[in-house]
């Protein structure tokens, strides 16, 4: 495959009429341009570092208040009572859904944060891993890419108390767990070779501190949810005697490998410490909005040169240019300052840039940039709308972030797999219908 862009997006910075040529899924080549197939804008696709799927089918189901105060956690109540009307065919249609839609909106590949293990009751299925398989079917019927992450989720509190309700199709004890992690590991064995492998220990609260140690040392990615609510820097304070972050800092050993999810609820000296470890900071804008968690603390992150991603979590919006522009405005609302994030490149270039590189480091996956050996992760803008006219450089990025809209994307290669053309992926129509039967069946039993 071989594509000519206009204007490109390379790690030194933008180029105009260059060829990129793909070559078993890599990019071998990145030059002067030699013909190919022509797009305007073309970008490095990220990775969306953090999705619970399942949690698209809830989306505007929630948005209500029950009583008292609603928060994160009457959220959550409800998060558990919806997860009971979920089969494994279920899960499947919806997460292939999911994938569809980050596709169409820029993303090349998903960091799919996985804990929805078991049968209601927490009884396993025949095959421990059946839910995991499910998630690698609606990437391999999507041509997504995929990092899987098993969630490790043993218990209910610091206190050790036993898990109930919605939390039991979570549960695994440690040694269940490495049997589902290995059973997961051999539906993903299916998929291409950029699928990735990684462990999510849920968090301090749901994992003992011995088991956290376990989940250390296995093979990829660690993902973790940290200090996303005031209340739950109050548990594992009152529990430990150390605020979340600073915990995980001081008895882990948190480096590139790990990506802490969240992360609203710090101090300074823990966002100057979470900076310098080398640790991607999985930030979620629009579900941290929705949920009420509080604003990131940004500026301080970067100016100590952290290393950050984007995901989105719940799901409840799945637009990558939204999820720019709701990082860089909920700075300034916090700052009551504008440009907050820009450093010399603008607002849109820090951002996108930043989440590329972190995306794929959080992934543990070899992209990340238009450069040669890497995977050919690419995204084309279309320039020729009216917000987009006559823009070039930084001021594309800008335009697609703050002025335009997801509807911008025009085509996207993950790992040379051609799945968006003209804006439509190309299963669109067969995945939407299966999961509009899904969405028909759980309405009436909602």
């Amino acid at each position: 495959m071989l594509l000519h862009a206009d204007q490109a997006l390379l790690p030194e910075g933008w180029a105009k009429d260059v060829s990129v040529e793909v070559e078993g899924g890599r990019i071998v080549a990145v030059a002067p341009s030699r013909g190919g197939h022509r797009v305007g804008c073309l970008l490095p696709a990220p990775v969306n570092l953090h999705s619970h799927a399942f949690q698209r089918a809830m989306a505007g189901l929630t948005e209500f208040r029950t009583a008292g105060q609603d928060s994160f956690w009457t959220w959550r109540s409800l998060m558990y009572r919806f997860l009971e009307q979920l089969s494994p065919e279920d899960v499947e249609a919806i997460a292939a859904q999911v994938m569809v839609e980050m596709a169409e909106a820029g993303y090349a590949a998903v960091a799919e944060f996985h804990y929805l293990h078991h049968g209601l009751g927490g009884v396993s299925y025949d095959d421990r891993a059946e839910m995991a398989g499910r998630i690698c079917a609606a990437a391999d019927t999507t041509g997504f890419g995929l990092t899987l992450l098993p969630v490790l989720y043993e218990r209910g509190g610091c206190d050790g108390r036993a898990l109930a309700g919605g939390q039991l199709r979570f549960g695994n004890g440690l040694e269940g767990f490495v049997r589902l992690r290995e059973a997961s590991a051999g539906h993903l064995a299916a998929l291409p070779q950029d699928a990735v492998l990684g462990v999510a220990p849920h968090s301090l609260r749901a994992v003992s501190p011995e088991s956290l140690k376990t989940a250390e040392a296995m093979s990829g990615p660690i993902h973790i949810h940290v200090a996303e609510q005031v209340a739950e820097v109050e548990e594992v304070l009152a529990f430990t005697g150390q605020r979340p972050v600073d915990w995980l800092l001081s008895h882990a050993r948190v480096d590139a490998r790990w990506c802490l999810i969240h992360a609203t609820q710090m101090l300074p000296s823990e966002t100057l410490a979470l900076a310098g470890s080398g640790a991607v900071a999985g930030l979620c804008p629009i579900t941290e909005a929705n949920l009420g968690d509080g604003i990131f603390d940004g500026a301080r992150y970067l100016s100590a040169g952290g290393v950050f991603g984007i995901g989105s979590d719940s799901n409840v919006r799945i637009s990558l240019s939204e999820e720019i522009r709701m990082l860089e405005y909920s700075q300034r609302l916090g700052l009551k300052a504008r440009a907050v994030l820009a450093d010399g490149r603008s607002v849109g270039r820090v951002i996108f840039e930043g989440m590329v590189k972190g995306g794929a480091q959080a992934a543990g996956r070899d992209a990340g940039a238009i450069a040669v050996g890497k995977w050919a992760d690419l995204v084309a803008l279309d320039c020729e709308g009216p917000d987009m006219a006559g823009r070039k450089g930084d001021r594309l990025l800008d335009s697609f972030a703050f002025a335009g809209d997801d509807r911008m994307v025009r085509d996207l290669w993950s790992a040379g797999r051609h799945i968006v053309h003209n804006g439509r992926h190309i299963a669109r129509d067969a995945v939407r219908a299966r999961f509009a039967k899904v969405m028909a069946r759980l309405a009436e039993a909602l």
